[in-house]
């Protein structure tokens, strides 16, 4: 069986295998959606292609939508070249339950890909036609926090956003380059409104979005590339609107023993791939049941029935408290915290982990004891049912397969948002942070991680992240074995508000953070003991 157009016509050999298929026409659908789309996102992998995915799957398939989405994507063109082209752009789904059991269907939601890559002509064009189009409503995004940011952490432009001021809309490779450059070619083609929406975990994503988009279109107008006219349109949200969002659901890699059994089931070609952009996929996608969409009602020129496929749509002030709820306080800073201490601790498994009563304490400190006294509930969601569900069903899910090291991932773009949210409320409430435990033991927990050493002395690998090297050189002279090789390497990273949202010495907590991390390079086993001393385990 191929996963392709034509190899999902043979109907019942699928069926047997237990894999359901669409119930639409998904050749009709991609024909339909080429010459009127209405639907485009930005950031092809996994979490868009199971979860955005699937709600417009659900849509069409009740006859609530008859198109699909265009995935464009910025960064990793050989996800387009692998993972979708070979496969008629259809996805196979696989939903992992706590029991064992799986969910497969097959997605033909996504019905075309496209490069936004401007040295090639024909993908460039083809993503403008598509951006001049009148009836294009929506343009979500899945391209994780990093994708919005435009300078370091001295506050200086990247190199590549530098480049792409200079250079001009002609010539935009970063996500907000091409999205701003999209836009001018939607305003020059008539200036038809449109919604942008991000779906990545950053707190107020869409007023982050937003002002890096007007940010880049005012430094093209400094030198010439754009007219005031443009600034006028995107700055008018009853033209150019940036909803904000809370999306959760975790989609870990893809599993090579679910790749063995869909192949053992006549699936060809089911294996993960590793892009050269260091992207693991692969044609199926494997995630778990639970998912939370809530949506900002704002779309200037209308949007599909996303109500209708489980979405909550709402006002911003409702968006702003689950987004705080889920990612300051109930599920990001568990994640944060447990990750880089699993990778230390030598877990691979993250349901593992959550089996370790000192990192569950860890996970309880951070979310039930100093997340939930200062989280905002958000009236749609309960924050303690939500966290229930976080810690007693959806983080031991050991078919998840979730990994220490997926968690480590980008930490220094995330670790602001995650505990400085949460750090600052308690200033504005008690003066300081200083009665925090559990957030410093993270912190100080990252810090141990960055140093590439586990707990019994052995070298590891650390995730991608675009600041370790920076924050290595940094740290530079600390020795593991010699807790008096810590002086004063920290001091910058923890004053630094670009990185924690706020200088962690002000907020009470800089210097404990010092000691936690000193005594945990002690030596062998001195990560667990501190741990323990500081949690009281």
């Amino acid at each position: 069986m191929k996963l392709t157009l034509n190899g999902i016509k043979d109907r019942q050999d699928w069926e047997q295998a237990g894999i359901g298929l669409p119930s639409y026409d998904a050749g009709a659908l991609a024909d339909r959606t080429r010459t009127a789309p209405v639907w485009v996102h930005f950031g092809v992998g996994n979490i868009f292609r199971i979860f955005i995915g699937g709600i417009a799957d659900q849509l069409i398939s009740e006859g609530l939508m008859d198109r699909g989405i265009i995935g464009a994507e910025t960064f990793d063109y050989d996800v387009v070249e692998q993972i979708y082209r070979p496969f008629d752009n259809l996805i196979l789904s696989i939903t992992l339950h706590g029991d064992g059991t799986t969910d497969r269907k097959v997605l033909g939601s996504v019905t075309e890909a496209v490069k936004a890559q401007y040295s090639d002509a024909e993908q460039w064009n083809r993503l403008k036609e598509i951006f001049r189009a009148p009836g294009l409503q929506m343009i979500s995004f899945t391209i994780t926090e990093k994708g919005y940011a435009l300078t370091r952490a001295d506050g200086t432009y990247f190199d590549f956003i530098k480049a792409d001021i200079e250079n001009g809309p002609e010539k935009a490779s970063s996500a907000m380059a091409v999205v701003t450059a999209m836009l001018l070619e939607r305003y020059r083609g008539g200036k038809f409104p449109l919604a942008l929406v991000s779906m990545d975990n950053c707190s107020q994503n869409g007023q982050k979005f937003r002002n890096s988009v007007l940010e880049i279109a005012e430094e093209w107008k400094k030198l010439g590339f754009v007219e005031e006219g443009f600034l006028q349109y995107i700055q008018d949200e009853n033209q150019v609107s940036f909803p904000w969002t809370m999306i959760d659901k975790i989609t870990p890699r893809p599993s090579e023993k679910i790749a063995k059994e869909l192949e053992e089931a006549g699936v060809e070609a089911m294996q993960p791939v590793i892009t050269s952009g260091k992207t693991y996929i692969a044609p199926f996608v494997n995630a778990e049941g639970p998912q939370y969409l809530v949506v900002e009602d704002s779309f200037p020129n209308g949007r599909p029935a996303l109500e209708k496929a489980g979405v909550y749509m709402t006002d911003r002030d409702t968006v702003n408290k689950s987004e705080k709820m889920k990612v300051t306080a109930c599920l990001n800073p568990i994640h944060t915290a447990l990750g880089p201490y699993g990778c230390v601790l030598g877990y691979e498994l993250f349901s593992d982990e959550m089996k370790d009563p000192d990192m569950l304490e860890l996970a309880r400190r951070v979310g039930y004891v100093e997340g939930m006294e200062v989280v905002p509930d958000p009236g749609i969601l309960s924050p303690k049912a939500f966290l229930d569900e976080v810690i007693n069903e959806r983080f031991p899910n050991p078919y998840l397969g979730d990994t220490t090291q997926r968690l480590s991932v980008d930490v220094s773009q995330g670790i602001g948002i995650r505990f400085g949210e949460t750090i600052k409320s308690y200033m504005a409430k008690y003066g300081d942070a200083a009665r925090l435990n559990g957030i410093p033991v993270a912190i100080a927990g990252w810090f141990r991680y960055l140093l590439a050493i586990d707990e019994e002395g052995r070298p590891f690998e650390l995730a991608p992240d675009p600041m370790v090297p920076e924050l290595q050189e940094q740290m530079a002279g600390i020795v593991f074995g010699e807790p008096d090789s810590l002086t004063d390497q920290l001091r910058a990273i923890l004053s630094n508000e670009n990185i924690f949202a706020v200088d962690l010495y002000k907020a009470g907590i800089g210097e404990k953070i010092e000691e936690i991390f000193r005594e945990e390079i002690a030596g062998p086993g001195a990560v667990r003991r501190t741990v323990k001393k500081y949690l009281g385990c």
